[in-house]
Order: C-alpha cells, then sequence, then structure tokens
C-alpha cells in the first residue's frame, strides 16, 4: 500500500470529527512568554570555550602522536559543530591525531552511512570539525559485568584508540531517574556500543533498570578503554550553551551527578501544574530521545517499570508534525492522543521500529487517532475531557518540547500568566484562526519556525 494510502485510510476527516462532536465553541487565545534569567555562552566564544574544557582533560595519558577518537551523538545540541571543532582544536594542540565517531546506537537507521548522514544534518562535517569522520556498526566485546555477565561492547573504531572523549549534553532522561541520565556516561554505554550496545543495554534494563545498569557498565568501559574525560555540555532554558566542562574519568559519575542537577533546575517546562489540552507543532529525534521529552510532558506511558513524572498532569497532548531532521523517526509519537495526518504521510515505519526494538519500547509507537485538520485535533482532544466551558478550559501551544518560551495560551491560562512573576502576556486572547482548517499562528508566536 502506497503512503498516500496508509494515510487516507487511517485520517478522519474535519467533517466527520465535528459532525461527532457538534462543533464545540472554542477558546479565545493570546500570547504568553515565560520570564527566564539565563547566562549563555557567546556564541563566538564557543568553540574557545570547547578547546578549554578538552584541554582540561588529562591527554598526557594518551601516547606520543596518538589517535583519539571523539564520540558525537545525533540530538540536536545547540552549536554542536563549533563544539566539536573547539575539542578537535585542543586535541591537535596537543600533539594528537583526532577523529570523530557517531556514538548514537541505533540511530540513521541503524546504518554506518545512516549515521555520517545524521552527523552531517547536523552540521558535523569534516571541512566543519577539521578532522576525520569514522562511522561503521562494527563493535567489539571489551568486557562482561561481574554479576550478571552482561556483554561490554564499544564502537570497533573508538575501542582500537589510543584515547576516547566523548562529547554529550547532561540532561534528564526520558525514560528513567537515576543519579547519571542523558550525559557522558549513557554515551559511553548505549551511544558508543552501536545498535547491539544499545539493544543489549535496553533488553537487560527490563529487569535490571538503566538507573543501576549506566553505572555499572560505565565503570566496566572506564576500566577497559583508554577513555581520557568527556566533554559535558548544559544547555539554558532556550537551549543555548550554559557550561562547557572538561571532566575526567573519576568525575563521570559524580559530576555528572551534580551538572545532572544544574540541568533539572534550568530546563524548559511548561509553567502550569494542569492542562487539559496541550498541542505541539512537532516532535522529533532532535528534540528529545522520545519525540517528546517525558519531563516536560508528565507522561511516561512506554518506560518499563518506571514511574511516571508528578507533574504537569496533561489530559490530551495533540501533535501536528514531525521535526524534518527526524527523518520520518516517530519514536513517542504513542504519547500523544490525537496526531495530524502530516505524522503519517511522514513517518518512516522500518526507522521507527528499529528504534523502538532497540530501546524496547514498543508501546511507544503506537499510533494515536489521525486526523486530518488542526481544528479537527484540536475539537477532538477538547471532546474528551468532559464539560468545556471556553472561558475556563486550559489549552496551551508550544513548537516543541524543547522550546517552550513563547507559548499559545487559552483565556483562563492568559489570566493566570498576568498574577505571575515568571510569565509575561505578549498578545491578549483573540479568536483562533485557521486556514483551511490549519492553525495560523497569531502574532507573536513564530511556531514551528522557531
Amino acid at each position: 500500500m502506497e503512503q498516500n494510502d496508509v494515510v487516507s485510510a487511517l485520517s478522519v476527516s474535519e467533517t466527520t470529527i465535528l459532525e461527532a462532536c457538534g462543533d464545540p465553541p472554542l477558546p479565545e487565545t493570546g500570547v504568553i512568554e515565560q520570564v527566564w534569567e539565563t547566562d549563555a555562552i557567546p556564541v563566538d566564544d564557543v568553540r574557545d570555550r570547547a578547546a578549554e574544557a578538552a584541554a582540561a582533560l588529562p591527554l598526557e595519558s594518551v601516547p606520543a602522536g596518538g589517535e583519539v577518537a571523539l564520540g558525537v551523538g545525533s540530538r540536536g545540541i545547540a552549536n554542536l559543530p563549533a563544539i566539536v571543532a573547539g575539542v578537535v582544536d585542543a586535541v591537535v594542540e596537543a600533539g594528537y591525531e583526532p577523529f570523530v565517531f557517531p556514538a548514537m546506537g541505533s540511530h540513521g537507521g541503524a546504518t554506518g552511512e545512516g549515521q555520517r548522514e545524521m552527523l552531517n544534518e547536523l552540521g558535523v562535517t569534516e571541512e566543519a570539525i577539521g578532522c576525520e569522520i569514522r562511522s561503521s556498526m562494527d563493535v567489539v566485546e571489551v568486557g562482561r559485568t561481574p554479576d550478571r555477565d552482561v556483554p561490554v561492547v564499544a564502537d570497533a573504531n573508538a575501542a582500537a584508540a589510543d584515547g576516547i572523549i566523548p562529547i554529550n549534553r547532561v540532561k534528564p532522561h526520558t525514560d528513567f531517574d537515576g543519579v547519571v541520565e542523558s550525559g557522558l556516561s549513557k554515551m559511553l554505554v548505549i551511544g558508543m556500543g552501536k545498535q547491539r550496545g544499545a539493544k543489549i543495554a535496553h533488553d537487560w534494563a527490563v529487569d535490571w533498570s538503566l538507573r543501576e545498569m549506566i553505572p555499572e557498565i560505565t565503570e566496566r568501559l572506564l576500566a577497559e578503554l583508554p577513555v581520557v574525560g568527556g566533554v559535558a555540555i548544559v544547555e539554558d532554558q532556550h537551549d543555548d550553551t550554559a557550561i562547557l566542562e572538561g571532566v575526567p574519568p573519576g568525575g563521570f559519575l559524580d559530576r555528572e551527578t551534580e551538572l545532572l542537577e544544574t540541568a533539572y533546575e534550568i530546563m524548559p517546562k511548561i509553567p502550569f501544574e494542569a492542562v487539559d489540552v496541550v498541542v505541539f507543532d512537532r516532535q522529533g529525534k532532535d528534540v528529545s530521545g522520545q519525540g517528546m521529552d517525558t519531563n516536560v510532558i508528565g507522561r511516561r506511558p512506554f518506560a518499563i517499570n518506571e514511574p511516571e513524572p508528578e507533574s504537569p498532569r496533561i489530559k490530551r497532548i495533540y501533535v501536528r508534525g514531525l521535526t524534518e531532521t527526524t527523518h520520518g523517526n516517530a519514536m513517542g509519537v504513542g504519547s500523544a492522543d490525537v496526531i495530524h495526518e502530516d505524522i503519517v504521510a511522514e513517518l518512516d515505519a522500518p526507522t521507527t521500529l528499529i528504534n523502538a526494538l532497540t530501546a524496547s519500547t514498543i508501546r511507544g509507537v503506537r499510533l494515536p487517532p489521525v486526523v486530518e485538520t488542526d481544528r479537527a485535533g484540536l475539537v477532538a482532544a477538547l471532546s474528551t475531557i468532559g464539560v468545556v466551558d471556553p472561558e475556563t478550559v486550559r489549552v496551551l501551544r508550544a513548537p516543541d518540547t524543547m522550546r517552550l518560551h513563547r507559548l499559545v495560551a487559552s483565556k483562563a491560562l492568559v489570566e493566570e500568566a498576568r498574577t505571575r512573576d515568571d510569565l509575561r502576556v505578549v498578545e491578549e486572547p483573540a479568536p483562533i484562526e485557521f486556514d483551511d482548517g490549519a492553525f495560523v499562528d497569531p502574532p507573536g508566536y513564530a511556531g514551528a519556525s522557531e
């Protein structure tokens, strides 16, 4: 069946939705803004600051003239090419030969060429960073865990190098809570493990949680491989680079725990404890490993043996599309309650399923109800939360779970924003406008173009 036929078969028309729901009155919406105090590293300084972070690592442990493998992932990290280039600068300045290897588990369709292409689209090219990229899915076994005898594997190119430096953002993980979550340790265990390592880790996580596994396997990798440290990145609420720090091997767990606490404090969040309907313009792997950050939406319906976040409490989520950079990977779409037909049209089923199988989270790719238009999606969501009063219903719209600075908000939320110091009203409420069923962005809101 052709993709267009699949979309037609699954999508429910706006007419059908309105007939079923009675074309209810919709709330007026305005635009609000979160007031954040940030201290980002100036963009022009990022490369030099990354070089300083790498230079602080114990590079002298690498043999003279040796090769140093730099692990780079697939996430949408701000200033990533400049950060990687800065680390390359430091390694070259110290007299070594750097090369980059993709440390991204099964992403890129679990192929070496696919992972190279993902780096290319993130701007991490050989020309931009000044060194070779070696992309392969080959791994070698470097040891086994002491109690469970779980194989520990690593990228073959990295394992053959004289030194290894992972470069990664430290942030809350979408699937579990632990002393370390997304960051340097996880990149070693899952990213550097390629598809095989990622699959091993997630298979064992069903019975042996990731919060326990990642520290233990990290210690094994640090003992068996020439990891000279990592370059940790923490981003602020605007997803700008706030911290660049060289973390020596002995600090991977302790220092990363401290950086994780900082990341939790400054990560962007939905500024309300309870919301009736949240609309996201897009989701994607470049936004979050689960398409939508579970820490932002307060949902973790596909994680095994892991509790959901306590807040926010969102009754319904409607998602309008996929990011271009996710290449049809709709991992985490199962967190939504309703989706636009554009997601089905853009969905790459094999890539999505490979990711879900590797992560043992196939529930995360269950397809929610599909609607033809935004009007249909909003009406469908509102019609399933009980009696709705347009004056009091709490509706929010955001570009995605990373970009939460300016939000479209229903009248009730705009009125609440007036009473808070951490929120500012940008545009007064007005009737929602549609163009052939699609949302018209109100003044002051950039939508998916942010």
